[in-house]
């Protein structure tokens, strides 16, 4: 009899970041093993390893995939630095799993030219939001002022996630986030 999972993916790279991302979401970043990854895709155990290497290089490719998903939303937010910050928090609350890997570089090779790239689209995305805070009569300092922006809203995604914020913020991520980092562009 053969296996119902036997290998017969078209996209065999693919299968297997979905599972990772599966096994993410149930295990944690850290507990992933290529073992298993290959159970969940139904392909032989060294499949993983050889699309990716090792695990480092499957989380690497994982991270890209996951900047590259916060980069188109962090976009479709456009110059609206508030939108930009609640898209951010929204990422984090709905794509939980890449959220988890993206920021954990020693799970990953932080050198992957893929994953760089994609870090870049996203700062750039972040960035054009900053454009838009105003600069209280200081010169404007671009750099900063993304960095200051980026670490509130991941700062907010993180308790968010961890459900360390006060009961009065609500239960909609969205809506809280946007009464926080609507601090920002006032």
């Amino acid at each position: 009899m053969t296996d119902p999972r036997a290998y017969h993916h078209g996209d065999l790279r693919r299968a297997l970041l979905t599972a990772a991302l599966e096994a993410v979401e149930e295990v944690g970043p850290g507990a992933l093993s290529l073992r298993d990854l290959a159970r969940r895709a139904g392909v032989s155990h060294a499949a993983p390893a050889h699309h990716f290497g090792d695990k480092a290089g499957l989380l690497a490719a994982l991270a890209a995939q996951g900047f590259d998903l916060l980069a188109q939303a962090l976009t479709a937010a456009g110059d609206n630095l508030l939108e930009a910050g609640v898209a951010y928090v929204d990422f984090a609350v709905t794509r939980r799993a890449y959220f988890e890997v993206m920021f954990r570089p020693e799970l990953y090779r932080p050198d992957d030219a893929e994953l760089v790239a994609a870090q870049g689209r996203a700062a750039a995305a972040l960035r054009s939001g900053v454009a838009t805070l105003p600069t209280g009569g200081e010169p404007a300092d671009t750099a900063r002022d993304a960095l200051a922006a980026w670490s509130i809203a991941h700062g907010f995604a993180t308790l968010w996630l961890a459900n360390a914020l006060p009961d009065r913020v609500g239960d909609n991520p969205r809506e809280a986030a946007r009464a926080v980092l609507r601090r920002l562009a006032s």
